[in-house]
């Protein structure tokens, strides 16, 4: 039974993890869980707020977090698991990959550590996968109408998924060869192993969803054929633009973009070979202190790089509390991701001058320390210095989506960063039955954002199809 000072009497445990050099010899997770008994306690720590910032604030999924906390306590999974999904198709998805900001807006953190919601997220859905409670949702009746779903990544599969359950007919189209998007070609195993896809694809084939792959639309399928098969069509394409850096010696040999670079090791892993982008022996500079090219860290030692340099144009963050975002903002405060752990370097407030080339083949860069005065960053006279570099990685971000044959023929306009533009009160684009959701729409941003996009979408969808609301859709803060 759990005690109305657990809060005060318990403290938090988070999970643990392989060693650093063991869990370097493979792709796979490598997170140790905590045990039924460690969880229960974890899930007592919970106050029951009476506002709850971590489901209203934090969460952009809206999901009912005291709530199933108090399941967790009580041992009730199979109810923690129904109302979890109630509101997230996929959270053995976020609670691996989500950084979180529900515990940023938990009320514990004002005078010590949140409790663990994301380990106990990902220990719901894990424990209905292992307990088949998961099952498919059927709907109580069919519509006669008919979706596509442009875009296979956490915002398509949410949207396709809810519109399913809905009634409708959906067929998902994807360029790569298998569903998931960034998810399964961009995001690497020790962080998301891809049969944890591939049982979310299989419980929405049975749902009715239909997953057309190596189809890219605009190409091989033009936009004005599912305009004419289709009630309503979805983009949910993604951000896939990278920011460049336009600095002597860009064009030589061996500076990848991050994604590129991801997606070859990829594809690479899951076909059991060595990838066509190898960092073996080399040593390697990472551009953008990011999750991403934290991942790219990670992968490069996985590889044998002789040695991983990432380097970051801002400067170093406050290490705990940083006045500037207090409580329940999420904090900007320096973020160790596991792969840093793991080996490599990082410096902070470092700018790229320009790149060493011979024979067209990058072999290094020419660096410069920076402060950053009012909002730009300016040079410190005598703070250059050189990096070697036998290959890099560009980890900037992305720009907006492409505006290529898909849109064009869509013919849909783009707000004033190049994101295709909707109108805000029905997620449609400037073209009947045409909507857009995810990083396509947004910019590029979270995995859990983009399933709330995906699911805002499709009730939107639904709407416009019915003329009435049957799917939920939370409240945007």
């Amino acid at each position: 039974m759990k005690s109305p000072k657990h809060y005060l009497d318990i403290t938090r445990q988070d999970a643990g993890y392989v060693s650093p050099q063991d869990r370097l010899a493979d792709y796979n997770e490598f997170l140790i869980p905590l045990t039924s008994e460690q969880l229960y306690e974890q899930a007592s720590r919970c106050m029951e707020c009476g506002v709850p910032f971590c489901h209203n604030l934090g969460c952009p999924i809206g999901n009912p977090i005291p709530e199933f906390n108090e399941l967790v306590a009580s041992e009730d999974w199979k109810l923690a698991s129904d109302l979890l999904h109630s509101t997230n198709n996929f959270p053995e998805w976020t609670g691996r990959l989500c950084p979180a900001p529900c515990e940023a807006s938990c009320v514990h953190k004002i005078n010590g550590n949140p409790v663990t919601i994301k380990q106990l997220e990902l220990a719901i859905a894990e424990y209905a996968w292992a307990h088949d409670f998961i099952k498919p949702v059927l709907p109580a009746a069919r519509t006669g109408k008919s979706v596509a779903v442009v875009g296979s990544g956490p915002a398509g599969l949410a949207a396709a998924q809810q519109l399913a359950r809905a009634g409708h007919k959906v067929v998902v189209y994807e360029k790569d060869p298998a569903p998931g998007g960034i998810l399964r070609f961009g995001i690497p195993d020790f962080k998301l192993e891809k049969h944890l896809i591939d049982r979310r694809i299989n419980q929405m084939k049975q749902e009715g969803v239909r997953f057309e792959v190596n189809v890219e639309i605009g190409t091989d399928i033009s936009p004005k054929y599912l305009l004419r098969q289709y009630d309503a069509v979805c983009l949910t394409g993604g951000a896939m633009v990278p920011r460049d850096i336009a600095v002597p010696g860009r064009s030589a040999e061996g500076i990848y973009f991050a994604m590129e670079y991801l997606t070859a090791n990829n594809h690479a892993v899951t076909e059991k070979r060595p990838s066509l982008i190898n960092a073996a022996g080399k040593n390697i500079v990472i551009i953008g202190g990011g999750d991403t090219g934290a991942d790219c860290l990670g992968v490069a030692l996985r590889q044998g790089a002789k040695h991983v340099e990432q380097i970051e144009i801002m400067p170093k963050p406050p290490e705990n509390e940083n006045p500037r975002t207090p409580w329940p903002k999420w904090p900007n405060i320096l973020r160790t991701g596991t792969s840093h752990y793991e080996g490599g370097n990082r410096r902070w407030a470092v700018g790229t001058k320009g790149f060493r080339v011979e024979n067209s083949h990058v072999t290094g860069l020419d660096c410069v320390q920076v402060n950053w005065q009012n909002g730009r960053p300016e040079e410190i006279a005598g703070s250059e210095f050189s990096l070697d570099a036998d290959m890099v990685f560009l980890s900037l971000g992305f720009v907006h989506p492409k505006h290529d044959a898909l849109l064009e023929g869509f013919g849909v306009t783009f707000d004033s960063r190049g994101n295709v533009q909707i109108n805000p009160a029905t997620g449609m684009t400037n073209t009947e039955g045409v909507f857009a959701a995810g990083d396509m729409q947004t910019g590029a941003s979270l995995v859990v954002r983009c399933i709330d996009g995906g699911r805002r979408m499709a009730a939107r969808v639904d709407k416009y199809l019915m003329n009435a609301a049957s799917l939920p859709i939370m409240p945007q803060m």
